[in-house]
């Protein structure tokens, strides 16, 4: 028997779980099902995020401690995660005892081995709020590859770590403004003193090896020490001896692992946390995680363990980002699909069969198409394996009930039941559309036997009752197979199976057990057929929910004409919706309490004038606007805002700060002119 301990990245306690989450959370768990179904003591734990600036800030916009606002988070979070039928043995909090107590413990192991650096160093500082930023708090130019709009600790598009103040043009999200560099004592991990023990770990086979490769370039190259400490205000685990600094969220996080499957030892006789932690240990440690946090997990993260005498990771495996119909998640277009959402419309096995069908064991992108969901599951699963049973079960029971005492055709169960070898390395090696190609093709062959011998026109002919039973007893041993090597992946499902096979299990080794003079119970229809009209409504409830979204959000955090991330292509037929006129700024002021906005007055041509707030007070003096002529997106609907109701848009460009510039057209245009 296996021991192994599996855990998936932690999931943020500042808002909802959406399906981009849940393919990593259903992949770890077939994954966990399959070990348990096989015998093996697997273990599957996983925590909140509970951390840093963002949970602060969010608190204090709700009225809420942070205690408060995470304990709300969580219990969502679990209610969606158990519906989804995500199987934790511990679901815990990096803001526990538990998590504070192991941080403090390896921090101090990694000072006391000479693995920790305090310096002073210049810091980025927000003049309008008068805090320190933290990274996620800061937007620029990557300072590798110059992609803009990246946060301050790593690019998306080219993976480069880095620090805050390395970014170019770097803007304050909070409010827009222009940091300053301030001076503050910081504490800084050696990774670089890891290089050696790094190149040789990420090569061992513990990564995939696409991964292994892109890390190549930093393990190979110059590491740099990682900065550990973050200034307060923060909300996290104050830094040991250290009044005033914390520990940045992304030490304690994965020190969050260790911390719930601790909470799991505590109340669980026979498993010894140091069993699995400690180094030369024969038990098994999986992280399941995005790609976008591998260096977190396979830099810093087994660096740590080796200096604070812990045993590493028997594997760090990656899975890429989620796209719905070939494109990013959208808000606009209702494809950003909360959890609860998707709960509201169809059961979760849908979606867990798809991923299923769809992952490898590679870093790909994942592409959610919402026409193919509803095909494969219509097809495969209602279509193809349901129907074996629904074909079948009628004809047992009119027999009494009891499947036949000898089976026909029973080479067609033996080459199933040999089947289960390669299902079962394809489950181990998470190349489930592997193994999902596997099951189905063995339920175009029970569906083509069922159909050769027509046991329904059998039936009519008198003396033929023990040749249908033979055959729809065969049918319904070929579906406890099915089922039996789906169950990793539809657990519910085959729960309900085992009851109408009137058997105790389906685990993986039952399936060599050939059922013959055995009662089963009435067949119930196990599941019904995705509708389009259902997951029309489901997209536009998050359409719906998007508008409510931005409708109550009284100032966003990004109303400068910073760029955004590109995220979905239109059609041309949609821009040309779009109205841009020439429009006269006749008058501009100052709006009362806000940080970020003027008001402007606009002659847009015909007689008419437009009241539009506008986030460009960075750049631009009240005195300095009237009189000018710029580019205004004229039909846009009107927009209550915390400050008043904005009539439009005007057009700006620029990376922010000062560095922003009103669109301005040529001198002879006139207020109400189309731009074309």
């Amino acid at each position: 028997m296996r021991r192994i301990l599996v855990t998936s990245a932690l999931p943020y306690a500042n808002g909802p779980i959406h399906l981009g989450h849940m393919l990593e959370y259903i992949q770890t768990d077939i994954w966990v099902r399959f070990q348990q179904s096989r015998g093996n003591q697997c273990s599957y734990v996983c925590a909140d995020d509970a951390h840093g600036t963002a949970i602060m800030l969010r608190a204090q916009k709700e009225g809420v401690t942070p205690e408060q606002q995470i304990a709300n988070v969580q219990a969502e979070h679990e209610k969606d995660f158990a519906e989804f039928m995500i199987n934790f043995n511990n679901f815990g909090s990096t803001h526990s005892e538990e998590n504070r107590l192991l941080s403090a413990n390896i921090y101090n192991k990694l000072k006391e081995n000479g693995h920790i650096n305090v310096r002073g160093i210049k810091q980025l500082f927000d003049p309008e709020k008068e805090m320190f930023l933290a990274d996620r708090y800061v937007k620029g130019e990557c300072p590798k590859c110059g992609t803009l709009d990246q946060y301050g600790d790593n690019c998306e598009s080219c993976g480069a770590t880095y620090n805050a103040s390395e970014l170019k043009n770097p803007i304050s999200v909070m409010s827009g403004a222009t940091p300053i560099e301030k001076e503050s004592e910081h504490y800084f991990f050696k990774l670089p003193e890891f290089q050696s023990f790094l190149q040789e770990w990420t090569r061992s086979g513990t990564l995939q090896k696409e991964v292994a490769n892109k890390l190549g370039e930093w393990v190979d190259n110059d590491l740099k020490e990682w900065d550990i400490s973050r200034d307060a205000p923060y909300f996290g685990f104050e830094i040991p001896d250290a009044p005033g600094k914390y520990f940045y969220v992304w030490l304690d996080a994965p020190i969050g692992y260790m911390a719930s499957f601790k909470q799991l030892c505590d109340r669980t006789d026979g498993l010894e946390f140091d069993d699995y932690w400690k180094p030369g240990s024969d038990t098994e440690v999986y992280h399941f995680i995005g790609k976008d946090i591998i260096n977190f997990h396979a830099l810093f993260w087994p660096a740590m363990l080796h200096s604070a005498g812990y045993r590493t990771p028997s594997a760090v495996w990656a899975h890429g980002y989620v796209m719905v119909n070939g494109a990013k998640m959208s808000k606009s277009r209702g494809t950003f699909i909360k959890a609860r959402t998707y709960l509201d419309h169809f059961q979760p096995e849908y979606l867990r069969y798809y991923y299923a069908a769809k992952l490898n064991s590679r870093v790909d992108d994942f592409d959610l198409n919402l026409e193919d969901f509803a095909q494969r599951v219509n097809s495969d699963l209602v279509g193809k394996v349901i129907n074996i049973a629904s074909r079948c079960a009628g004809f047992v029971k009119k027999a009494g009930g009891k499947l036949a005492p000898q089976l026909p055709d029973q080479h067609l169960l033996d080459d199933a039941i040999s089947k289960g070898d390669i299902i079962a390395q394809y489950y181990e090696d998470r190349e489930y559309g592997k193994a999902i190609r596997e099951i189905i093709a063995l339920a175009d062959i029970a569906n083509e036997y069922i159909h050769e011998k027509e046991p329904w026109a059998l039936a009519k002919q008198e003396g033929k009752q023990d040749e249908v039973l033979g055959i729809c007893s065969l049918g319904i041993n070929l579906f406890r197979q099915l089922v039996t090597y789906l169950a990793p992946v539809l657990p519910a499902m085959s729960e309900n199976v085992t009851a109408f096979l009137n058997v105790n299990d389906l685990n993986w080794d039952s399936r060599t057990a050939i059922l013959t003079d055995h009662s089963i119970n009435k067949f119930k229809a196990l599941m019904t057929r995705v509708e389009k009209d259902k997951i029309e409504a489901m997209v536009e409830k998050e359409k719906a929910d998007a508008q409510l979204e931005a409708a109550s959000t009284p100032e966003p955090n990004n109303t400068s004409g910073l760029s955004e991330p590109i995220c979905d292509e239109i059609d041309f037929e949609d821009f040309a919706k779009v109205d841009l006129r020439i429009a006269k700024i006749i008058e501009a002021q100052h709006v009362k309490g806000a940080g970020k906005l003027l008001q402007l007055t606009l002659d847009v041509g015909e007689g008419k004038t437009r009241n539009i707030l506008s986030g460009i007070k960075s750049a631009y003096q009240p005195e300095d606007l009237t009189g000018k002529l710029t580019v205004v997106v004229a039909n846009l609907k009107p927009r209550k805002m915390k400050f008043g109701v904005s009539e439009g848009m005007v057009l700006a460009a620029g990376p922010g700060g000062k560095e922003l510039w009103l669109l301005e057209p040529h001198d002879g245009a006139q207020p109400g002119m189309r731009v074309m």
